[in-house]
């Protein structure tokens, strides 16, 4: 082949250089942040300055930015050599691969800085912005006692939440997708309780449900009644029976939770079950199943391996509302934090709410990325 017709890449010059001079740059932040806290750590404590040493680890992780920048500028120099040589095939791989040292630093440039960014901002002001939201002697003191709420509280109504929200959402699902013209007005209730509590936010559906079921009176006059099928209350005054009936308010805090998420999760059960073929179904009514046999010995475990990750991402997204249960007076972690940090006049207590928020959510969005990578997998394998 003639020499006119091959085409030789550029090598990425430009790129090249403006990683070596990103890289400088972010050893040049990567001091300026270093310096900051040192001031702020120093106006604390004048004694032993033993903490100077942690700053080895930032500066060495940011001159080690110069390491994909200097590969990339001299991959670029054999490139340009490969194209005056005529060598296509040799400039080309030269050319990819300072491409990618140059984004390799670029890439871990914008994490360094991110990172320099956030400790800067814990010591400005001479360690005034950590302490508000990171005063250590107060986060292990409350540790405990905001645990101990959100593990009998938020962790409590999540779990009976969920459980609740899985077999009500199928049930919701499968009477959206009621068969014939007998099905028609379930399919009608079914698609309006969806669009109702899809519309409505979490927080009017817990004001709602917490304080307008109990104002109106109803359980009142209904639960007393049921209670008295199984207990004799002949002798119990107005007021005991009122106390041994009164239904707590973290109940209805699940009830709401139930019906909003129920409504959401309804909808990814439907998208599974959509998703299964036609002709399984008609193979297993073929066979003599009725339409609930089909359902449950053949749609529904298919169509629940398929949305396991959509269900997980909004139980991930329930967990994280259970601190709404606090508008309605229930003293979860939040509302002990709350009032930890109004008798303290600081926001450290706030995080270890979101610490434990972060601990537990970590590992689910975990899980929802791996069983994405394993189903894609299995599609690419086709299986």
């Amino acid at each position: 082949m003639p020499s006119s017709a091959i085409t030789y890449p550029r090598p990425p010059v430009a790129l090249s250089q403006a990683a070596l001079l990103f890289a400088a740059a972010c050893v040049l932040a990567g001091h300026g942040a270093t310096s900051l806290v040192r001031d702020a750590i120093a106006s604390l404590d004048a004694g032993s300055r033993w903490w100077e040493l942690l700053f080895i680890p930032v500066v060495l992780a940011t001159a080690a930015l110069f390491i994909p920048a200097i590969r990339s500028w001299r991959l670029t120099r054999q490139a340009t050599q490969a194209v005056k040589a005529h060598d296509a095939i040799s400039a080309r791989i030269a050319s990819a691969a300072a491409r990618e040292q140059a984004w390799l630093a670029f890439g871990w440039g914008i994490f360094s800085l991110l990172m320099l960014g956030f400790f800067a901002f814990i010591f400005m002001n001479s360690t005034a912005v950590g302490k508000t939201f990171f005063l250590l002697p107060l986060i292990s003191e409350k540790w405990m006692l905001v645990a101990q709420k959100f593990v009998s509280v938020n962790i409590v109504t999540f779990v009976v939440a969920e459980i609740l929200v899985l077999i009500w959402g199928l049930i919701v699902a499968l009477a959206r997708m009621a068969p014939g013209p007998g099905g028609q007005p379930i399919r009608a209730l079914a698609i309006i309780y969806c669009d109702v509590f899809r519309g409505l936010p979490a927080i009017v559906t817990l004001y709602l449900v917490g304080f307008g079921i109990p104002t109106s009176g109803l359980p009142d006059l209904i639960i007393p009644q049921i209670y008295g099928l199984f207990v004799d209350t002949s002798e119990m005054t107005v007021r005991e029976l009122r106390d041994a009936t009164r239904i707590p308010v973290i109940y209805w805090c699940i009830l709401a939770l139930t019906l909003t998420y129920g409504a959401y999760v309804a909808e990814v059960y439907r998208a599974g079950i959509e998703s299964i073929h036609w002709s399984q179904v008609s193979a297993a009514r073929s066979l003599g199943l009725s339409y609930m046999q089909t359902m449950r010995h053949v749609v529904v475990p298919q169509a629940v391996r398929r949305v396991m990750a959509p269900l997980l991402n909004d139980f991930i997204g329930l967990q994280k509302d259970t601190a709404l249960v606090q508008i309605l007076g229930v003293v979860d972690a939040f509302n002990q934090a709350r009032g930890i940090a109004a008798n303290a006049f600081n926001l450290s207590a706030v995080t270890i709410v979101a610490i434990l928020f972060v601990l537990i959510t970590i590992p689910q969005a975990r899980l929802v990325d791996r069983l994405i990578e394993r189903d894609n997998a299995r599609m690419r394998a086709g299986g």
